[in-house]
């Protein structure tokens, strides 16, 4: 990095000293200092003012369901956060004012734990609290984004939504050849046959490629008991016709079952007002609070602005630890 860029960090860091330090010392005698560095995942917006006597809240699933972006980094950029989107269940479902729950859906899906995980929550939340979540799908609700929809009370998407692609994948690379034609030869020391299972630097044996089909197939069952629990108008063989992880768009899903009407975010708030039968309800969003640690990042970020193919890089590298099972549609 060239010496303006240092200059222009510093110079930045400077003012961004001078106006904390203003900040705080506004709020130093109400508020104590654990408070003023505490990072706050989320603050409650009113998005449509109602009667104000009581809440609709939207969470919003923006991304690929991934817990591995969780670890805070000044570099990091803003994108889905696996555990904040659960802390925002907990504190809908916590908060006895919370009337309902809309997730707003814009994802191709993700890791297979990750969306059991929240699977798990919806169904907790509906049992232990006893309160309505309906789904409202975006662009995309692909895959984990289905399965997550699944245990809701009514699902909704757009009439050019993508969803579906209802399967599991697990993905790997093999440069055998091309590590051959450089001369690159991988030495490995194992403890047992299959210990270097899909090993990019050569080919899969059959029976590996039989272990992992295993898995692979006990995890589809699973996604298919989850849709069965969740879709009771759905047979088991009515599943497996659709679950060959092709994709459909909102309007075919609604056609064929899979999504209980077609609308817009503002449709799905009038059908859940309508349903609480409490008149209208405020509606409320959780957004990201904006602490110091998230302002200083910002800053960073916008300074090394044209380094970030290489923290693209950084983070590919960091993240992409090895194949694993994700219920996730790739085109």
């Amino acid at each position: 990095m060239n010496t303006k860029r240092w200059v222009a960090l510093f110079v930045a860091l400077g003012l961004f000293l001078v106006s904390s330090a203003f900040s705080m010392f506004t709020t130093v005698f109400s508020t104590s200092w654990e408070e003023i560095f505490q990072e706050r995942q989320f603050e409650e917006k009113i998005i449509d003012r109602g009667n104000g006597q009581g809440k609709i809240v939207v969470i919003h699933l923006n991304g690929t369901i991934d817990s591995s972006y969780d670890a805070p980094s000044f570099f990091q950029s803003v994108g889905y956060n696996h555990r904040s989107f659960l802390q925002q269940l907990d504190a809908a479902a916590e908060d006895g004012s919370v009337h309902g729950i809309i997730i707003r859906v814009n994802t191709p899906g993700g890791g297979v734990v990750e969306s059991s995980e929240i699977h798990d929550k919806i169904v907790e939340i509906q049992e232990q609290y006893r309160k309505p979540i309906y789904i409202s799908m975006g662009s995309m609700a692909a895959s984990g984004g289905y399965y997550i929809a699944a245990p809701a009370d009514k699902v909704f998407a757009n009439p050019q939504t993508i969803t579906g692609s209802i399967g599991v994948i697990m993905q790997s690379l093999n440069i055998a050849e091309l590590a051959e034609n450089f001369g690159i030869r991988s030495e490995v020391i194992k403890s047992g046959e299959y210990k270097d299972i899909m090993s990019v630097t050569r080919e899969m044996t059959e029976d590996e490629r039989q272990i992992l089909q295993d898995m692979i197939d006990d995890s589809y069952e699973q996604f298919v008991d989850v849709i069965e629990a969740g879709r009771e108008n759905l047979t088991r063989q009515d599943i497996y016709d659709l679950a060959d992880g092709r994709i459909y768009s909102g309007k075919q899903a609604y056609e064929l079952g899979m999504i209980d009407g077609l609308g817009h975010l503002d449709d799905v708030i009038g059908i859940l007002r309508e349903d609480l039968g409490r008149g209208e309800l405020d509606v409320v969003e959780y957004e990201s609070h904006i602490g110091l640690a998230s302002l200083f990042s910002l800053t960073v970020q916008r300074i090394f602005s044209n380094e970030s193919e290489l923290f693209g890089i950084k983070n590919l590298l960091q993240h992409n630890q090895g194949p694993r099972m994700m219920y996730l549609y790739t085109d």
